[in-house]
């Protein structure tokens, strides 16, 4: 008969002689009484890590849970940190949620904690966008922000996201501070649950329409909207927080022909009629492509449940719609940028884009080609915003982006923005329609000019603590024996982001990479192509970034090229053994 783990016995019992409330008590009992011991050991095996971005996990009882309590720790560390380092100040902090189930529910919580503690919270009065969160922190002088949301994972899950006063999350040595605060609150009788009224301001729309008005103001290409004003766009939300901005973007850019996706554009945690609601995901664009045929679209945009990420399906020379990736929207975007910028005489030299290393080298080859400042910076938006406000006033932040949907316009927000880059992508492809052309052969034109990238994201699954164990080793192996070839080109290069350590694998030597650690390996090929491996900081996972490149002739060898890198993709995971 299967034995639960003493230790975890233990903290369980925490639980039950605690002064937690009665209903979690009775989930716990219940567990217990059911024998459900790997259900309980996943649940109390750990405390629910406060990572760099914060918490997400599955919503449930237990210390390695999403609940009241784990959500009331976190606010209550971030809460001491506030005060520690903003001292002699009325610290001021902004609050946001998702449409996820629970979500109003433990931002409530976040304020009550952060109210008991003497800090005054702005609480958004209904759900909104992680990045008007964002630019609320920014616009109204507070030192931090929370922001409830487990961004596009399955309808289980939720999250935590904590931001500092810049507006974007937290990074070091901030991060490693917070995250001490944290892990520093041992019992839930340290934590602060008594609400004080005075200390809590509801915000209503006000934000929204300061923050819709900055965003217009960076429009590049009003005259090529007006003439394309119709343009055929269908929108879906995925049942989140997108449909408060993107229709009233969308509008005040000057589009006027937009088709929401009815079926799901009301909010609702259960995301009932998609698996994930993940505009990664094939399955979550369905209805809107269903939509998009039978409205003729010349667009389909759709976000993810906190409207930070947005995928598009456009047509290709065949009428057929098909999906863009991250790597080829966030390409064409830049592209995009530095075009509009070049040929409206903006381009002064003191402009810049950045990318995150996983993401198509693309768009560094455009960034080259137009004479434009870029940088790479580790995965994580976050990283991309402390660069933002490391430069801020010294050089001017065009756009950038990562290959997970994920990319941002304008220097108003610190994280990746859903509502100014559905905007902008409507922009885009009236400007490239403008031209008699469509994004679809802007992006074949692209690949003509600067080489065909190609790229896939092979994520693996391990769940508990078994799984975790298994990307530990696996990364353990590729690190102390790395491939020596990958799709017949030899292996040349070695970047360890962890040892902060780039090796010359033909000559042995080494040089550092000046970024901070991080838990990622890069292979580099002889012929150019670029493997990455990186355990998920968010999800159960680990991650293989591959991309490979050629050269694209004419659009008539389009689907031929594709298909041949696609091989050759093929034959490096295979060389890889996943």
């Amino acid at each position: 008969m299967q034995e639960i783990d003493p230790i975890i016995l233990q903290k369980v019992n925490t639980w039950l002689e605690g002064n937690y409330d009665e209903q979690v008590k009775q989930e716990i009992q219940k567990l217990l009484d059911d024998k459900a011991y790997t259900e309980l050991t996943d649940s109390f095996y750990r405390d629910l890590e406060f990572g760099t971005g914060g918490l997400r996990g599955v919503m449930g009882p237990g210390s390695n849970r999403i609940n009241k309590y784990t959500i009331g720790s976190a606010t209550q560390g971030l809460a001491n940190y506030l005060k520690k380092t903003y001292p002699n100040e009325q610290v001021k902090v902004a609050i946001a949620h998702d449409s996820r189930n629970n979500s109003d529910l433990f931002a409530r919580i976040t304020a009550e904690v952060f109210s008991a503690n003497g800090i005054y919270v702005y609480f958004f009065e209904a759900l909104r966008p992680t990045p008007e969160l964002s630019f609320a922190i920014r616009t109204l002088g507070c030192k931090s922000g929370v922001m409830l949301t487990a961004s596009h994972n399955p309808k289980e899950y939720n999250g935590y996201k904590a931001y500092g006063e810049d507006g974007g999350q937290f990074v070091s040595p901030a991060d490693k501070a917070v995250m001490d605060e944290v892990a520093a609150i041992k019992s839930i009788d340290e934590v602060k649950f008594d609400r004080v009224d005075s200390n809590i301001e509801l915000i209503s729309t006000d934000i929204d329409e300061q923050y819709l008005q900055k965003i217009v103001t960076l429009s590049v290409s009003p005259e090529a909207i007006k003439r394309q004003k119709d343009l055929k766009i269908v929108y879906s939300p995925i049942h989140g927080t997108g449909i408060t901005l993107v229709p009233k973007a969308l509008e005040l850019f000057g589009f006027e022909n937009v088709v929401l996706v009815e079926e799901q554009s009301t909010p609702d945690g259960n995301f009932p009629t998609v698996v994930y609601p993940n505009p990664e995901e094939k399955e979550a664009l369905t209805l809107a492509l269903k939509k998009a045929q039978e409205v003729d679209a010349d667009l389909v945009l759709a976000t993810d449940p906190d409207a930070d990420r947005v995928g598009i399906a456009v047509k290709n020379t065949d009428n057929e719609f098909i999906l863009l990736n991250g790597n080829q929207t966030g390409s064409m975007l830049i592209n995009y940028l530095l075009t509009a910028w070049q040929e409206s005489g903006k381009l002064t030299g003191n402009e810049y884009i950045v990318k995150t290393i996983v993401t198509s080298n693309l768009i560094e080859a455009i960034a080259r080609a137009k004479g434009v400042t870029y940088y790479n910076t580790l995965t994580g938006f976050k990283y991309i915003g402390e660069l933002m406000t490391k430069f801020e006033g010294k050089q001017t932040f065009i756009g950038g982006g990562e290959e997970s949907y994920g990319y941002l316009v304008g220097e108003f927000v610190r994280d990746k923005d859903a509502v100014v880059s559905a905007a902008f992508i409507a922009e885009m492809t009236a400007f490239y329609k403008d031209k008699g052309s469509s994004l679809f052969e802007a992006l074949l034109d692209t690949y003509i000019e600067y080489g065909f990238y190609k790229e896939k994201l092979i994520s693996i699954t391990k769940k508990g603590k078994t799984g975790a164990e298994e990307i530990k080793a696996l990364m353990e192996k590729f690190r102390n024996n790395p491939p020596a070839t990958l799709g017949g080109s030899k292996v040349i290069t070695l970047k360890d982001y962890e040892l902060r350590v780039e090796t010359d694998l033909t000559s042995n030597n080494t040089t550092p990479i000046e970024l901070p650690k991080s838990d990622v390996l890069q292979f580099i090929t002889e012929d150019g192509s670029i493997i990455s491996a990186r355990p998920s900081g968010t999800e159960p996972k680990i991650k293989f970034y591959c991309s490979v490149n050629g050269k694209l002739e004419s659009k008539a060898a389009y689907k031929q090229t594709d298909e041949q890198l696609e091989a050759k993709i093929d034959a490096i995971m295979q060389d890889l053994g996943v």
